[in-house]
């Protein structure tokens, strides 16, 4: 099995998927602390990256991480003015990241409207991938650190972070970070990560949950291009992790997955 060879894990519900994927994210940033001192996740937003990180809120496990030594950055971003609710850094700080003591220094938001780059969407990508290419190490693909684990939700067009079937972020392939126009759900303008940048990462989890994810989760799994499918485009040096629940597994031929996932 190659890195980008996806693996999948079916739970019973979305409820039962946040829980067990908390628990293995708590995992992995403490195995990442324990070999190089420090972790770094990517969040994702959507009903899925925010249940994944109230189910870390409520686990007593969490405080086995060392959040002062935890960078967090993001997929995508709402081209919003700061404190806007629905930013998915706002939403990521109501559901967990004030109630735990982490560095301000090490949390990466992606800029506002409101900003120094005022309403020009491509300054401020410009912007975060500058940031990104500070923090890479010499040894990192793309001027971007290797993320230990960069999540992901699944949208029902097959969409990642805001790389929509056909649009122009999806095709890019030189930069980082981008502007993006004419989003076909609401807002319209986003930044996102491109899937170079996606790709840097050690690991890629998608995560998708309820029956309105299932085609999309079956034509990502079917093997189409990237530019119909940005969800198949997205994969992890190491580990491509897929964290479904029965419902948006529901069309997934079975010998895709072992019974004991589900």
């Amino acid at each position: 099995m190659t890195a980008a060879t996806p693996q999948l894990v079916v739970h019973r519900d979305k409820e039962l998927m946040a829980q067990a994927a908390a628990a293995r994210l708590i995992t992995r940033i403490v195995d990442a602390q324990a070999a190089r001192g420090a972790a770094s996740v990517v969040l994702t937003g959507g009903r899925n990256g925010n249940a994944l990180l109230a189910a870390i809120a409520a686990s007593p496990a969490r405080d086995a991480i060392d959040w002062a030594r935890l960078d967090l950055w993001w997929g995508d971003e709402r081209f919003l003015p700061s404190g806007d609710p629905e930013r998915n850094a706002v939403q990521a700080r109501a559901e967990l990241l004030d109630a735990v003591p982490l560095d301000p220094a090490r949390v990466h938001e992606m800029p506002a409207s409101d900003g120094v780059d005022g309403s020009d969407v491509d300054a401020a990508a410009a912007r975060y991938a500058e940031e990104l290419a500070k923090a890479a190490g010499p040894a990192d693909r793309l001027r971007v650190p290797a993320f230990d684990v960069l999540l992901l939700g699944v949208g029902p067009d097959t969409h990642v972070a805001s790389l929509f079937p056909e649009h122009p972020g999806v095709r890019e392939t030189e930069l980082t970070v981008v502007g993006v126009r004419g989003a076909p759900k609401p807002p319209p303008t986003r930044i996102s990560l491109t899937l170079p940048a996606i790709r840097a990462a050690r690991e890629v989890w998608l995560l998708a949950a309820g029956e309105d994810k299932a085609d999309a989760v079956a034509l990502a799994l079917s093997g189409p291009g990237e530019l119909q499918a940005p969800a198949s485009g997205a994969h992890g040096t190491g580990r491509t992790l897929w964290l479904l629940d029965r419902a948006a597994a529901d069309r997934l031929p079975p010998q895709l997955y072992p019974p004991a996932s589900a």
